[in-house]
């Protein structure tokens, strides 16, 4: 076996969750997903395809009238002037992670040098070791109750020699972004070194900063349809699909017919009923995104007050996303996130994902991070959830 996989780390999340086993009153929030089943309608779309005996493979790229739908629909939140998206831009993947990899295996050999922002959601990090790329991490930081990027810091890092932006915007778990000027520097350095830009966006929708477009900045506002830029979206969180595994590219035509290619290789096409309740998703989206938009706003200003109230707690209110990622100050004690989040499960019944899941260890910025997925239908469940760490840091 490749060396490449030997040494990949097992998820520090699924290590938490395992750790659950057999404790039964634990209030779960380590998992990046909505508690919330999804709309009914979009499910039923699923249902009425089966039955019409849709259970045959599809084109590699999705079907026509979904890629189509996604154009509109991504054309639709971009800004005035920016450049409209074809669906000859467009493929159909199997899940976000698998559009990510996707991209990774397109545009990464083994020993290219991938630059990635951190902290990030692992699977970043890991997708271009497990294609032997050599990874350069450029890290958020903390200052005056917001995540913020040193832009000196990561344009010096990008260089003729990377041949991979990687970044997560609005990010999971910071809820960090870009603001829009930044995305034209980072875009035009690019330009200038001749490296592809890969943009995880899935988040850009849940998004609390008032904006025109009611989403967060995307590169696809500032780029030329032949820029060397890769974005990925999914259903999973604005649609509430996460199980369905469906998602998306948008990326130069010129590199689509490859794409469909790779595809045919990897899973041959996403299920034909998982994308026609897609579509649905897309039509209807004003009944699903809006609302969970505000339902999640709500969990966030409910949460971030509480753990602020905290004493010996860090905690920076994130403009995207559905994550509170906060810090016990006290590293004497609480250094280690992985065995603090353990402990958390079995001595406090309370479930969080460990800050060093989403950094390249060795990584002192890590430590101490504790990420709280704040997408739960009960709003009270939040702050049961905090009485339980206030209790537990008092023993």
């Amino acid at each position: 076996m490749r060396s490449a996989v030997l040494n990949l780390e097992e998820s520090m999340i699924r290590q938490v969750a395992n750790a659950a086993m057999g404790h039964t009153d634990v209030l779960k929030f380590w998992f990046g997903e909505s508690d919330e089943a999804t709309p009914a309608f979009i499910t039923q779309a699923a249902i009425a395809s089966l039955q019409q005996g849709e259970t045959f493979y599809a084109h590699n790229l999705g079907l026509p009238e979904l890629r189509d739908a996604i154009a509109g629909y991504s054309t639709g939140l971009r800004c005035p002037g920016a450049a409209p998206i074809g669906a000859e831009r467009i493929a159909v993947t199997s899940g976000g992670v698998n559009a990510l990899m996707l991209a990774v295996q397109a545009l990464v050999d083994a020993g290219d040098e991938v630059v990635v922002v951190t902290p990030v959601w692992p699977n970043l990090t890991a997708q271009p070791l497990i294609m032997g790329a050599r990874l350069r991490c450029v890290s958020l930081k903390p200052r005056a109750g917001q995540w913020q990027l040193d832009m000196a810091e990561l344009l010096a890092a990008i260089t003729p020699a990377t041949k991979l932006l990687v970044v997560n915007a609005p990010s999971n778990p910071t809820g960090w972004t870009f603001s829009r000027s930044e995305q034209e520097i980072v875009l035009a350095h690019c330009r200038q070194t001749g490296t592809w830009i890969l943009a995880d966006e899935v988040y850009e929708r849940l998004y609390f900063e008032a904006t025109p477009n009611g989403c967060a900045p995307s590169f696809l506002d500032v780029a030329g349809p032949e820029d060397r830029l890769v974005v990925v979206h999914s259903f999973s969180k604005s649609f509430l699909m996460t199980g369905w595994r469906l998602g998306w590219l948008v990326m130069p035509a010129s590199m689509t017919p490859h794409m469909g290619k790779l595809l045919e290789f990897n899973t041959s096409c996403a299920p034909v009923f998982v994308q026609r309740a897609g579509l649905v998703g897309l039509q209807r989206t004003d009944d699903v995104t809006p609302q969970l938009v505000a339902h999640l706003k709500t969990c966030r200003d409910t949460l971030v007050p509480l753990l602020q109230a905290l004493p010996g707690v860090e905690v920076a209110s994130a403009r995207g996303g559905m994550y509170a990622f906060f810090r016990l100050a006290d590293q004497s004690r609480f250094s280690d996130s992985l065995q603090i989040a353990k402990r958390l499960v079995v001595e406090a019944g309370l479930g969080l994902a460990p800050g060093d899941a989403f950094m390249v260890h060795p990584a002192p910025e890590a430590r101490g991070w504790l990420r709280w997925c704040f997408a739960s239908q009960d709003v009270a469940r939040l702050g049961q959830g905090v009485e339980r760490l206030r209790h537990w840091l008092t023993l």
